[in-house]
């Protein structure tokens, strides 16, 4: 093996003289110290792929620092089957075995799978097919889905599903299975994200899926049939220790703004769908949604806390206390949910101008009060609590409208259309 140098072994011509298809798909499988379940693997998915896969193939064999004789093993089955291709890193890692295979292939379509092959293969070719045919941007398989026919112990179970919680609570993605070996993205995509994802380990795909996520690309979940491979060489400590620091490594990336998430979003994102009311500006009647559902939430939380301090202090201090503690949180929800505003830059001019608008609201609020006090020395609670009613959806209604077009108000931008698709012939890879 080559110190400081990765080293790729091309895989055999199949027909002396014959042009050399160039793949469509290449199947990614990154290997360390895996010298018993290797060979077992290529051949399977070679003949699998051989035979019902319509596009023209590669298998790269990634390995990386094995210190056993994956390599030989590797090189063996390379120069008896056609299409496999051996990439030998120097540095241990699956997530930068990936990158290094993936940034430096030819093929439209990229796939990764396990060793083990878990996942039955079955689940490829719907994986790959909506990247082929320009559908989606990325594809995962999950095992969590309803129609997914899993077997694996409790423990991994409880595992996989409890690291996906998390997942969905810190970095709100809605993907289902972020971890499983089983996905494929396409080539151009790759490009603009994997220079961006700093992992190199098992948190490569999660950082890479939330990328892709937030960057609005399209991706599509498959369900598989999955069985647990007992041999599994992960060791889920370190691994729960280093997913953990990643996970707070992107938080800390989104809030400062570090990440190019609108650049991407504008290059390579979808573009929203035009409003299904005529007449009506693009994207109202889905903001009018979220914002009304925040609005209901925070209007219930400003009453909870005008009550629970009315007891304390006058009707305008509990008014001005419940407004400004409601205030914050609105501004912060509609930024991210009704405008589709994330990471920080802009986050402190957002909140500068909610405040304003918070201004407003405490102007109307607290007028209405001056005058029910002006018409009745001791106007009832309930009275008090319908006016503010009236008062806060007048105020509500207001607030969209400035949030709309002057707190959270973007500039029209040209972006790309959906992706391309990989225009092919079907043809057989024998």
């Amino acid at each position: 093996m080559l110190v400081g140098m990765s080293v790729l072994l091309p895989a055999p011509t199949a027909r002396p003289g014959a042009m050399p298809r160039p793949p469509v798909i290449d199947v990614v499988v990154p290997v360390h110290n895996e010298e018993a379940d290797l060979e077992p693997c290529l051949r399977r998915l070679h003949a699998h792929l051989r035979e019902q896969l319509p596009y023209p193939f590669r298998i790269t064999v990634a390995e990386n620092a094995s210190t056993d004789a994956t390599v030989e093993i590797a090189r063996r089955v390379a120069a008896e089957l056609p299409g496999i291709e051996v990439l030998i890193l120097p540095e241990a890692g699956r997530g930068g075995a990936l990158r290094t295979a993936w940034m430096r292939s030819d093929a439209p379509v990229l796939v990764y799978m396990d060793v083990d092959l878990s996942t039955d293969l079955a689940a490829l070719l719907p994986l790959v097919a909506p990247l082929i045919s320009g559908h989606s941007d990325l594809a995962i398989g999950t095992r969590l889905a309803r129609s997914s026919r899993v077997v694996r112990g409790l423990k991994r179970e409880v595992i996989s599903r409890s690291y996906n919680l998390l997942l969905r609570g810190t970095l709100a993605t809605s993907l289902s299975d972020a971890q499983c070996g089983f996905k494929a993205i396409r080539a151009d995509v790759a490009a603009r994200l994997l220079p961006l994802v700093e992992d190199t380990g098992w948190f490569f795909d999660t950082e890479l899926l939330v990328l892709a996520e937030r960057s609005g690309l399209r991706i599509h979940e498959v369900p598989v049939d999955w069985i647990d491979d007992p041999d599994s060489r992960v060791d889920l400590v370190p691994t729960a220790r280093a997913d953990l620091a990643g996970i707070v490594r992107l938080l800390r990336a989104f809030a400062t703004g570090r990440l190019p998430l609108a650049e991407l979003r504008a290059q390579i994102g979808r573009r929203p769908l035009p409003d299904p009311v005529p007449g009506l500006p693009p994207g109202l009647v889905a903001q009018l949604l979220r914002f009304g559902v925040i609005g209901v939430l925070s209007t219930l939380a400003y009453l909870a806390v005008f009550v629970a301090l009315r007891g304390v202090v006058d009707a305008q201090a509990a008014n001005l206390a419940a407004l400004l503690l409601t205030a914050v949180a609105n501004t912060a929800a509609n930024r991210r949910l009704t405008f589709g505003i994330r990471g920080g830059a802009g986050a402190a001019r957002a909140h500068a101008l909610g405040l304003a608008v918070f201004g407003l609201g405490l102007a109307l609020t607290s007028g209405s009060l001056v005058a029910l006090h002006a018409l009745t020395a001791t106007p009832s609670r309930t009275a008090e609590v319908l006016l503010l009613i009236a008062a806060n959806a007048t105020a509500t209604l207001l607030r969209f409208v400035l949030f709309r077009g002057w707190v959270f108000r973007t500039r029209p931008r040209h972006t790309p259309a959906d992706g391309p698709s990989v225009v092919l012939e079907m043809e057989t890879a024998r």
